[in-house]
């Protein structure tokens, strides 16, 4: 990355046509970061204080939880420190880092998926083995694997961000840095980067779908030869929130990264859904649902002394 570059600081402009709207956007998103924070916080807690809930499944669902607290935590700290009326301006390092971190825990949790969607594959065609193929050893692997790869990928886009120089505007037309904005204030040309940086960012994820597509299509086969209609039921409703929430994940994604027009309100609003509502809804569609956790978690809050009624009736509902 070049350190002779003449801006040493952005100005991040928000979410366009948001004038005069800054204090109820505040409350808002706010209110979805602290839910965000509150819901994955309770899960990561029922899964690890009981040990029934020690399985590769819930293993898993602890990484996406952990992915789920820090991936808003990149940009919404920053979002919310400027709409209560604070500066706008963000460090170059600070955009770097942005950048970073906003890729290697979206490329982690794309990843993530893939490795659940493989989960459930072994569990539904191969029960006999599953214990012997998911082993802990392979559960860590395919976890620190997942991260590594995120980190690999995170590393080439934010390298190829920044190795251009940023001599000149330094108003950022977004409400935190990201790949397309950030190359529109480069002082080079950058067509052969955006190109370069489309395939990757679009490659992945792609790879990822198909791999998960792969897994659910054997799935499917499999749960159709269930003879009883409980078992098939019971297999799919297994699935049933992993497939909503890669739909919550990817649907952002390509709506971003792979339209060839770009609307900065549309890719702002769709990003808001990527960044804050997705994080807080899966704990909804993953756990709190699950009988298992909800009674994990109420076990656990009671050994901590805490019994908030309210709390505990709105978790059973």
């Amino acid at each position: 990355m070049r350190n002779a570059s003449r801006v040493t600081e952005f100005i991040l402009l928000g979410i366009p046509h948001t004038e005069d709207l800054e204090t109820m956007l505040f409350v808002l998103f706010l209110s979805f970061y602290i839910f965000t924070l509150i819901g994955n916080l309770l899960i990561l807690l029922a899964i690890v204080s009981s040990t029934r809930l020690h399985t590769p499944m819930y293993f898993f669902l602890c990484e996406l939880s952990m992915c789920d607290i820090f991936f808003p935590s990149v940009s919404s700290p920053k979002m919310l420190f400027y709409l209560s009326g604070k500066s706008r301006a963000i460090s170059y390092a600070g955009c770097v880092s942005q950048l970073f971190f906003y890729h290697f825990l979206g490329c982690t949790e794309c990843f993530l998926y893939t490795v659940m969607a493989y989960d459930r594959f072994v569990a539904i065609c191969y029960p006999l083995r599953y214990t012997i193929i998911m082993s802990h050893r392979a559960c860590t692997l395919l976890a620190m694997g997942t991260s590594f790869f995120g980190c690999i990928q995170a590393t080439f886009l934010t390298a190829l961000t920044f190795q251009l120089p940023y001599c000149g505007p330094n108003e950022v037309d977004y409400y935190f840095c990201d790949i397309p904005v950030m190359l529109k204030l480069a002082c080079a040309d950058t067509s052969s980067l955006e190109m370069v940086g489309f395939i990757s960012v679009g490659l992945m994820p792609l790879s990822c779908f198909l791999l998960i597509l792969t897994s659910y299509s054997r799935i499917v086969y499999s749960i159709l030869q269930i003879r009883s209609a409980e078992g098939r039921q019971r297999a799919f409703s297994t699935c049933s929130a992993h497939l909503t929430a890669i739909l919550l994940f990817y649907m952002p994604v390509v709506l971003i990264y792979l339209r060839p027009t770009p609307n900065p309100w549309m890719d702002a609003t769709v990003q808001i859904l990527n960044n804050l509502v997705t994080p807080m809804l899966n704990p909804l569609i993953y756990s709190l649902r699950n009988k298992e956790v909800k009674s994990s978690l109420k076990k656990a809050l009671r050994q901590l002394g805490f019994h908030p009624k309210q709390l505990q009736r709105e978790i059973s509902n």
